[in-house]
């Protein structure tokens, strides 16, 4: 199924962006949340997306810029976005979450495509914090 592939994806980039939490709470002003498409988004916060899905219901794209490596995603759909980032987040990592498009990175670089694109802050499961 694409959603596999597609997690699998997101699961790569939290790997790769590590799950320690950050500073979190930045208190800079947030902008209002940035809308347009995948392109659109990746030109606000200066990044050429390397397209890895571009599919009806979803695209996906794996962008770096000066503040690090994240996933960027836009969706067709309101539902079909919140089940990705249900879904997705059993991988852990951060999420900042706009009105159909979802970015996905460690926290550092989450915070700052938030000062760019606004959104919410959403954090995935940590699996790391269960003490024995």
């Amino acid at each position: 199924m694409r959603l596999t592939g597609l997690l699998l994806g997101v699961a790569a980039v939290v790997t790769l962006a590590g799950c320690g939490s950050g500073s979190g709470g930045h208190g800079d002003a947030v902008p209002p949340t940035a809308t347009g498409s995948l392109e659109r988004l990746a030109a606000e916060v200066k990044c050429k997306p390397d397209m890895q899905t571009d599919a009806d219901e979803i695209r996906q794209a794996i962008c770096h810029n000066g503040d690090g490596r994240f996933i960027l995603a836009t969706f067709a759909t309101d539902r079909g976005q919140r089940e990705w980032i249900n879904d997705a987040k059993d991988y852990g990592g951060h999420y900042l979450v706009g009105r159909k498009w979802v970015a996905v990175g460690d926290d550092g670089v989450v915070q700052a495509l938030r000062g760019t694109l606004g959104g919410d802050l959403e954090e995935g499961t940590d699996h790391h914090a269960h003490s024995g």
